[in-house]
């Protein structure tokens, strides 16, 4: 998820910041009332009407075209995880009390994670749709935080008891409760990856990312290297500003960066870029760049700091990788070309805010202020600089950490269409190089 960096983008980003406040809550406004309007026809029986839906999860009665049936039901059936969002709804009426509540969500969301790896590694053949497809758990997902948020709980709940169910529900479903090595050979070097949820939806509700149908390749698998084994932890994360405050890239991370048996030997979080690119990016901007997430929020400025975990006392504004590019590059891998990827913008010493003080340029110079890295100054960017900003707090430097940007897909010609031969041939190229990577870079780790 990276964008292209210019100077008039740069100075739009300073306006946007000012109007950040009134568009979200213009925005919150407009879900709140449509979010009345109906509870969805595919809502549990306990669902009420009045609940407060998120942007994301208003999408899931849209269809791809003007008339036609939703995406997120398509994309269910395809997959043959309708039953499993079903029966989440029956449990989840059925609660009789917040604990029971708390139990269940996080099973169920556990279960679709483990469900969605059985699929994508061809341990289950369920549904009709490419097993290399990431977005039908997206949209189970979805279909399960709504009818959390819309849940007739038999007692009270607090905003904050129902938001934290959802979290809870969200975080096991993206595969954050279940990292462990404990059957990795001894002699295996520890791999922990990243990839991300689907994106620009508002563009087309079809979109997938290889980055995610990557992580649900890899997640628990032994690659065989010259080197020896390479096992592999992964989690899929949200494409929200939302969740990144709230920490969810360092709870992830966080997990494998402590000493003891559970440190990984390397970590690096996984995005798309554009067409025909793979990219190891050489830096991580400290910085925010205005577009909007999932959720159609904007954020701009600095990285957030999580409150519970061990950061660096004051935030970097460049974090250089430490991945073994050379070797991944030598690897030799394809079909797209692999390459490091150097070229940030910054604010020069001194000169920040000016908009026409920003330079673009190779490296950062002494005492800048960040505008954007190699990657942008997305969510991309964002998790590569908060995996590794965690990893220095945690004073984890034997661990070699990093992000790798890979190419983007082509669709069908037909909007109306999911999915098709060439397309997914394309995606498995894709994901198919990405594992490649991954298993060089481990091999190579300390």
């Amino acid at each position: 998820m990276s964008q292209p960096r210019s100077l008039p983008q740069l100075a739009t980003w300073l306006g946007v910041a000012a109007a950040v406040a009134l568009s979200s809550s213009a925005l919150w406004a407009v879900s709140s009332t449509e979010s009345r309007a109906a509870v969805g026809a595919d809502a549990p029986a306990c669902a009420t009407e009045d609940a407060v839906l998120t942007v994301e999860e208003q999408r899931i009665g849209q269809p791809l075209v003007e008339g036609g049936e939703s995406a997120a039901a398509q994309f269910l059936r395809a997959a043959g995880f309708e039953e499993a969002v079903a029966q989440f709804g029956t449990d989840l009426c059925a609660a009789p009390d917040l604990a029971a509540a708390e139990e269940l969500v996080v099973r169920h969301g556990e279960a679709l994670w483990e469900l969605a790896l059985a699929r994508a590694q061809g341990e289950r053949e369920i549904g009709t749709i490419d097993r290399y497809d990431d977005r039908p758990l997206y949209w189970a997902r979805l279909h399960m935080t709504r009818a959390v948020r819309q849940w007739a709980a038999p007692v009270e709940l607090s905003v904050v008891q129902r938001n934290a169910l959802v979290q809870l529900l969200d975080h096991a479903s993206r595969g954050l409760t279940t990292i462990d090595w404990s059957e990795a050979p001894a002699d295996a070097k520890r791999v922990m990856i990243s990839g991300f949820d689907t994106y620009s939806l508002d563009q087309s509700l079809r979109n997938s990312n290889p980055s995610g149908a990557t992580a649900l390749q890899l997640d628990g698998r032994t690659l065989e290297t010259d080197a020896g084994p390479v096992v592999v932890q992964s989690v899929v994360l949200p494409v929200n500003w939302t969740d990144f405050d709230e920490g969810i890239v360092e709870d992830a991370f966080g997990q494998v960066l402590g000493t003891g048996e559970d440190r990984a030997d390397l970590i690096m979080t996984i995005s798309q870029t554009g067409r025909g690119r793979m990219d190891i990016e050489q830096w991580a901007a400290n910085a925010r760049g205005g577009s909007p997430d999932n959720n159609r929020n904007m954020l701009f400025g600095p990285i957030s700091r999580p409150s519970h975990w061990p950061q660096p006392f004051d935030s970097p504004e460049w974090i250089e990788t430490t991945l073994p590019y050379e070797a991944m590059i030598a690897a030799g891998t394809g079909p797209w070309p692999v390459v490091l990827n150097d070229g940030i913008c910054e604010w020069p010493s001194g000169t920040f805010p000016s908009p026409s003080a920003v330079r673009c340029q190779d490296d950062p110079s002494e005492g800048s202020r960040a505008a954007s890295g190699p990657g942008g100054s997305y969510l991309s960017n964002e998790s590569m600089y908060r995996s590794n900003r965690l990893r220095i707090g945690m004073q984890a430097w034997d661990v070699p950490g990093g992000h790798l940007h890979i190419s983007a897909l082509v669709y069908p010609e037909d909007p109306a269409v999911l999915t098709g031969p060439e397309f997914e041939a394309d995606r498995r190229a894709v994901v198919d190089q990405t594992i490649a990577l991954v298993a060089a870079a481990g091999a190579a780790a300390p």
